[in-house]
């Protein structure tokens, strides 16, 4: 089986610029940067119609309480789905970004009204993968931020409004991941080792907080607010690409969702960041060649910044702000991209490190120098 190439930097100090060969998170245990050539970032409270976005799809569909292993069945419409831009860039409006609704009403086939949106590409494999969401305070909801390849590999970030203890301060999040050996107990990871129920030291329903998974060979390191909340690893961890998704439903599961809510539940995500490889062959050594073209010019490895409480309602630093501001020092070589997701990629004179310093780590074909 072919493996994305995951590209360690040896040398160079870590800057931020125009990301000609790529982006860099640092690994918690070795604290040697892990390089990812492809992304996606998607600002919310910038995009006007979000069915005009060509990177992300709203989905329509329906399962039945049977499948669901609900009391109701699950009705996932577009029209749940929309965006609330911010009057002005920069300003921090609490209502601007992407609502993903579920209705309190069940409708005439006995579903409850719910929302999903996935991204266009589906080929998302090694990977950082970030978003800023603001959980409902409604009882009866599951809202999920989640990659998928299949019913056997999947990274799940889900969320149950009916498990917040106000009184308490109990806010816990749900970290699954779903393999094969869940598959056998009945889609249940809580008797694999790959469920975690964690409690989150914040209200995730006054503000708006970033929760994020790292998928990398045979681990997933789990974060809210840059803060390693979770590690699961093993031969059950997924090992091939996927796509993102973000999800609220209910279908009265008393042991889940519970619901249905007794009003509309809204939850709100502020953006989306993904850094990633392709799970492409074709795609991924385009990009590798691309990098290795200009190593005689300039060519820069971004180093992603972690987002903190204090600016997870921004998002902080957008890579795409960089490349739309520069557009006019070189020929767009994305035309086929849209405004607050990907964009052009340029030349600058901030240089994190030479390709030449740079090790590749190949799980094909293990260390190699350029």
């Amino acid at each position: 089986m072919w493996f994305p190439t995951i590209l360690l930097v040896a040398a160079g100090q870590l800057v931020f610029g125009i990301c000609e060969c790529g982006y860099s998170i640092v690994d918690l245990e070795s604290q040697q940067p892990i390089f990812f050539t492809d992304y996606l970032e998607t600002d919310f409270t910038r995009l006007p119609v979000i069915s005009q976005n060509n990177d992300w799809v709203r989905q329509q569909f329906t399962v039945s309480a049977e499948d669901g292993r609900g009391d109701y069945g699950k009705a996932f419409k577009p029209e749940n789905i929309r965006t609330y831009m911010a009057e002005m860039k920069g300003r921090l409006d609490e209502e601007a970004g992407l609502h993903l609704l579920v209705g309190s009403v069940i409708d005439d086939d006995g579903a409850i009204p719910g929302s999903e949106l996935d991204t266009e590409r589906q080929d998302l494999h090694w990977g950082s993968f970030r978003a800023g969401m603001k959980l409902t305070p409604s009882n009866g909801t599951c809202a999920a931020f989640f990659w998928y390849f299949n019913d056997t590999q999947e990274i799940d970030i889900e969320f149950l409004s009916r498990e917040f203890d106000y009184d308490r301060g109990i806010y816990p999040v749900n970290l699954v991941v779903q393999s094969k050996q869940s598959l056998k107990a009945g889609y249940d990871a809580s008797k694999t080792g790959t469920y975690k129920r964690v409690n989150l030291n914040f209200d995730p329903t006054d503000a708006f907080h970033e929760y994020r998974f790292d998928y990398t060979p045979n681990r997933v390191l789990f974060y809210a607010d840059s803060k390693l909340i979770a590690r699961m690893e093993g031969e059950n961890m997924p090992s091939t690409g996927g796509h993102l998704i973000l999800q609220h439903w209910s279908n009265g599961n008393q042991w889940w969702s519970g619901g249905p809510p007794t009003e509309d539940a809204t939850v709100t995500v502020s953006y989306v960041k993904a850094y990633f490889n392709s799970s492409e062959p074709e795609h991924q050594e385009r990009l590798s060649q691309e990098c290795l073209r200009l190593k005689t010019k300039t060519s820069v490895i971004c180093a992603v910044p972690d987002v903190t409480e204090q600016d997870a309602r921004s998002g902080g630093r957008f890579f795409i702000d960089d490349q739309i501001s520069n557009k006019k020092d070189t020929q767009d070589v994305n035309d086929d991209t849209n405004h607050a997701t990907r964009g052009a990629r340029v030349e600058r004179n901030i240089v994190l490190a030479s390709v030449s310093t740079c090790i590749f780590f190949s799980l094909k074909a293990g260390w190699n120098l350029l």
